[in-house]
């Protein structure tokens, strides 16, 4: 057994290391000063930023570099990066602000002359591809290895989310939801919903997505964000480094805008008017409500 074997960190990161890379780990001199050094240049450069040491090392167990590769690789880490990555995949909230105005707020200086609207964009699908994690999937920035910097590897998403976006059929990808996943999360197993009979429902999905369609991106994204995948206004408020009453505030008037257009497509798709235009939208209304009223004190 080599000396370092038995030091804490070393032991952390062989408990996770994978098995292929263990004996390249226990032959490397020196290992635990190299761990104790890429742990402080993490707590050093984020120091509000509270994660585990045992997190982070298996975070870099899951990054090693293969067998036989050179012994700078791991010596060369961008190691206070890769501490923020860690801690933003957890969902830190001290590491998502720190994300939030030391990366994302530089990204768009670096998109090149692109429309303001596209470049708000572009960082409203950064928020959601690199920070919130898809069908229990961990968010993408776990992917994150270390070996280059941050604003680099974040700078090629939002590169590749550009060129996706050059053509209508990307863009409808990107930055659009499944209406139906949206119509059964405002208004499930509601009996009520027998109103959306088949001469309706196909008209009332079309509603929907034209109404989304024509949100803003950022409403958009907040009402994915919250409604989707459950994000709270403490969450979001993080994320977008404002105050929570400045986000509930932006999430209710991007909720009012999505009913104010879906009323005037139903009206204008099913010819509508009256009570009957009121009890079909009632049902959306209500779900909203539900949703949002404890968030919103």
């Amino acid at each position: 057994m080599t000396s370092g074997e038995d030091a804490p960190l070393t032991r952390v990161l062989l408990a996770h290391a994978p098995e292929d890379r263990r004996d390249w780990l226990r032959e490397w001199p020196g290992l635990e000063g190299l761990l104790a050094g890429h742990l402080a240049a993490g707590e050093g450069a984020w120091p509000t930023v509270k994660l585990a040491p045992e997190s982070f090392l298996r975070h870099l167990a899951r990054h090693l570099p293969a067998p036989g590769a050179p012994e700078d690789a791991l010596r060369q880490l961008h190691a206070a990066d890769l501490y923020l990555a860690c801690a933003c995949a957890e969902g830190e909230p001290q590491a998502l602000l720190a994300f939030e105005q030391h990366v994302l707020r530089k990204v768009p200086a670096r998109l090149g002359s692109l429309p303001a609207a596209t470049r708000d964009e572009v960082l409203q699908m950064l928020r959601q591809r690199l920070l919130l994690g898809v069908g229990g999937a961990p968010p993408r920035i776990a992917d994150y290895a270390g070996r280059g910097p941050l604003s680099a590897w974040v700078r090629i998403v939002a590169a590749r989310l550009v060129g996706a976006m050059s053509n209508q059929s990307g863009r409808q990808e990107l930055f659009s939801e499944p209406p139906e996943a949206l119509e059964q999360l405002l208004a499930p197993d509601n009996p009520e919903r027998e109103v959306l009979r088949a001469d309706s429902s196909e008209a009332f999905s079309l509603a929907l997505r034209a109404a989304l369609a024509a949100l803003p991106e950022r409403e958009r994204a907040l009402l994915r964000m919250h409604h989707l995948h459950g994000l709270t206004m403490d969450r979001l408020a993080t994320m977008y480094g404002e105050s929570r009453s400045s986000i509930a505030r932006h999430v209710a008037q991007a909720r009012e805008r999505l009913l104010r257009l879906t009323r005037h497509e139903l009206a204008a798709r099913l010819k509508l008017e009256g009570r009957e235009l009121e009890s079909l939208l009632g049902l959306v209304r209500s779900r909203l409500d539900l949703n949002l009223g404890g968030l919103m004190d």
